[in-house]
């Protein structure tokens, strides 16, 4: 299974809190009240930003050995490695169930909620759906 690190920056802000930064992949950013919630949404933001870059098609930054620290952050700022599992990112994000408005006549509506098959109008969506589209059910 991929795993992929990169260096964060935590800077310390004047409410305790730290704001996150990623300084090979510029646009990724987070924060946290204190530093275990600022790591927690490192790894959300780290694995959000190569999710959205890979589906971009947007080459993917060689992590570097030593982060280049923006000569502006704060005094007191820690460095620290943050991994996530890209594939793992990937299969969370793809198949997370989305909401959708969907019109029918109102008779099959009545019809359908009145029957005693239990229709789950989601189900059935979704397996019409994958039977045209020829995907095999997973």
């Amino acid at each position: 299974m991929r795993k992929a690190t990169y260096f964060a920056v935590f800077e310390p802000s004047e409410d305790g809190g730290y704001s996150v930064y990623f300084p090979d992949l510029p646009g990724c950013v987070s924060f946290g009240e204190d530093f275990k919630a600022a790591m927690k949404g490192a790894e959300e933001a780290l694995g959000l930003h190569l999710y959205g870059m890979e589906k971009d098609g947007e080459e993917i930054p060689v992590p570097a050995e030593a982060p280049m620290v923006d000569p502006d952050t704060a005094a007191g700022y820690l460095v620290a490695p943050v991994s996530v599992f890209p594939d793992m990112v990937k299969d969370e994000l793809d198949n997370k169930r989305v909401k959708t408005t969907l019109t029918l006549p109102a008779w099959l509506k009545e019809a359908a909620e009145h029957s005693a098959m239990g229709i789950n109008y989601s189900r059935v969506l979704e397996t019409a759906l994958k039977d045209i589209l020829g995907i095999a059910q997973r």
